[in-house]
């Protein structure tokens, strides 16, 4: 391996003179030491590559203002000393609080540009994270031929050491596996070293009889920096793991922003029964698109008042609440055809207390255009004049409140202001519908709605719908029309084979699908490649600080309840990951809304250039457009400064305090006291 980038040694000497201190510069004797101000924000040195961009996406993600630079950029700022510090009212700025570097000295040998930053970290105790980098002596590690490893590291099982525990990584339950998701393919690579003086390893790995480091902290010549010796990018799991900690150790815990793990699961069409995946036909009777007569509509799939009993000791043993979203209309319809009673219905209402419950509307219509389902695909049916006929805003309306009623005359503990449309309609639905139903939104004032859900998968984004906001939901592939496993195999087997292996070829036809090499066995597909592969997908989702939730139906809680294996391994998973200080947050809609809804306009925020936030000693100071509020992570026994006194701030996750805050009465910025 070619010995790449050392650090101009020069400089580094040169650096050290500087006094390295806690944030504190140097004043001459005699005079009183003017502690600096030092700006929360983090400067980014891209190199193109994946490992940089895999933390600038946990930056912007979590909320961190953050400057990138691009290397190839030719008009790019030259980093000198007049680019990182000033003077503002007389104190001394250090204009960025973190340093992220591709490695431990991407501009070459005798950079001036990394001797200016050797400087600047050192004056102001400045912390620097080197993205990827190999084991080598100019960043404490011996060279792998000295008792470390340098390949592939697809499934290594690497630990959390105790400096790393006592420190950053300190959420972490201990071990993870890195992905190896393809034993085709390698997904990662990386060197493992034997640490040397003022090198104290975080992450490491067995190695022939001892343990060797892939991630640690390097301190030397008056800096620290954290040192990663394995590639990686934003989506793979070992990343997402450590994200939060190589946050956290670069900011010295304190830095705008906050990061949570999310999962919540919407149960659809509580109450409704679903129609069922038919092999022969390859495709669910009753559907506009499948080929049986209309009387044929095949059996249907509805959960029992078992399956009802089973979710709700489901839900205590894994301390994790479900949320039910319910068609009342549609339960009524099926208990007049079936004897006028409703076992299931009985036992979801006595447990009413033990679920959070959504509307769904009463009988589950499709609330955009009139449908014309005489052709295949569906389309808008229009007027003479060639207008769209649209489901009018009292019928929507009255969809909505009949299912509020209901609820209400039960007792189930609902919130009126969230809403989840049969098959998200009402919202745009291409290529038919490209528009909202102009409707909608009058019909969501006037049944309170603020948080109405749409599908992640056509819109990720939240928007506005009048007066409410869309929460998107993430599509779990657990389908509505399966109730076993050998159901959701063959449907499985339909969309993800290619036609000459007897699928349909839909993945061969979509750019963003990959057909499988050939069809699963419907014995044991489900449990052997469907279940994990799904888990992966949501943990993945869970692991990058996204609130939006997923969705699933009630067949899934039927029969088999096939969903339960996805949802067991995906709170394994995460038990066996993360320490208790981190646990899952399982909330329901509005407040996953409400996340969405901040964070929105805290971004607005700083791309308008409106944030200024500080840290002068143990103070810092966020100051944000008015009504917009600013998320905050702290160390633990930090304080929000009041008009008297001061009160805890935030609440506790991941072994820090972090919250959405803003300024009390009277005040223009919020103000925090940091522990001593």
């Amino acid at each position: 391996m070619v010995n790449r980038n050392r650090m101009n040694r020069a400089a580094a000497v040169c650096a050290a003179a500087v006094l390295a201190s806690v944030a504190v510069p140097t004043a001459t004797a005699g005079a009183a030491v003017v502690p600096p101000r030092i700006d929360l924000q983090v400067l980014v040195v891209d190199d193109g590559g994946s490992s940089v961009e895999a933390i600038t996406s946990e930056l912007k993600n979590s909320g961190v203002p953050f400057k990138k630079l691009a290397l190839a950029d030719a008009g790019r700022p030259v980093i000198n000393a007049a680019f990182l510090a000033d003077t503002v009212d007389g104190r001394p700025r250090a204009k960025y609080q973190g340093v992220v570097l591709p490695n431990e000295n991407p501009f070459g040998e005798g950079s001036a540009e990394m001797a200016a930053l050797a400087a600047y970290e050192t004056q102001y105790g400045i912390r620097q994270v080197d993205a990827y980098t190999w084991a080598h002596p100019e960043v404490g590690l011996d060279y792998t031929d000295s008792g470390g490893y340098a390949g592939v590291l697809d499934g290594t099982t690497a630990a959390v050491t105790a400096a790393g525990k006592a420190g950053a990584f300190g959420y972490l339950a201990g071990q993870f596996t890195f992905e190896d998701n393809s034993s085709l393919i390698p997904e990662s690579y990386g060197y493992l070293g034997r640490p040397r003086t003022g090198y104290t390893s975080l992450v490491d790995a067995p190695v022939d009889g001892g343990r060797a480091s892939m991630v640690g902290e390097y301190t030397h010549d008056g800096r620290t920096e954290l040192v990663v010796t394995f590639g990686y990018n934003q989506y793979q799991k070992q990343f997402r793991l450590l994200a939060r900690g190589m946050v956290d150790w670069l900011t010295q815990g304190v830095h705008l922003g906050q990061s949570r793990n999310y999962f919540a699961v919407h149960v659809d069409d509580v109450f409704a029964p679903d129609a069922r995946w038919n092999p022969t036909l390859n495709c669910t009777p009753g559907d506009f698109d499948c080929a049986g007569s209309e009387e044929d509509t095949g059996s249907t799939i509805r959960m029992t008042a078992a399956d009802a009993q089973y979710a709700a000791q489901w839900q205590q043993a894994h301390g994790f609440t479900l949320d039910m979203v319910y068609n009342a209309g549609a339960g009524e319809e099926w208990k007049t055809e079936n004897g006028g009673t409703d076992a299931l219905a009985a036992q979801l209402v006595a447990d009413r207390a033990k679920y959070r419950w959504i509307n769904h509307t009463y009988t589950h219509p499709f609330l955009g255009c009139v449908q014309d389902v005489s052709v295949v695909p569906w389309k808008c049916t229009a007027t003479a004049a060639g207008a769209t006929q649209w489901v009018s805003r009292s019928e929507i309306a009255g969809q909505i409140r009949d299912n509020n009623n209901w609820a209400a005359a039960k007792g189930l503990p609902i919130d009126r202001t969230e809403l989840v449309t049969g098959e998200h309609s009402g919202l745009k639905t291409l290529p038919q519908q490209p528009v909202d139903n102009p409707n909608l939104a009058g019909a969501l004032a006037d049944t309170g709605v603020r948080w109405i859900a749409s599908d992640s998968s056509r819109e990720p984004g939240q928007r506005a719908v009048g007066n409410a906001q869309t929460v998107p939901r993430y599509p779990m592939n657990v389908y509505y029309n399966t109730g076993t496993a050998a159901e959701m195999t063959d449907e499985y087997n339909w969309l993800y084979t290619s036609k000459a292996a007897g699928g349909s070829g839909i993945c061969e036809d979509n750019p963003a699908s990959t057909c499988m090499a050939q069809p699963l066995d419907t014995a044991d597909g489900y449990s052997s490649y469907i279940v994990p592969q799904e888990a992966r997908t949501a943990l993945r989702h869970v692991l990058g600080n996204d609130p939006r939730p997923h969705y699933v139906h009630q067949s899934n809680l039927a029969e088999e309840r096939i969903l339960y294996p996805v949802l067991n391994d995906v709170l394994a998973t995460y038990q066996s990951l993360f320490a208790a200080n981190t646990p899952l947050v399982n909330q329901r809609q509005r407040d996953l809304g409400a996340e969405l809804t901040r964070r929105a306009a805290w971004d607005k925020a700083l791309a308008d250039g409106k944030v200024t936030a500080y840290r002068i000693g143990t103070t810092v100071t966020v100051k944000a457009p008015a009504g917009v509020d600013a998320p905050v992570t702290a160390p633990e026994g930090t304080r929000k400064q009041q008009l008297l006194g001061t009160t805890a701030f935030g609440t506790a996750y991941a072994g820090n305090r972090s919250a959405w805050t803003n300024p009390d009465l009277l005040q223009s910025a919020v103000t925090l006291k940091l522990p001593s």
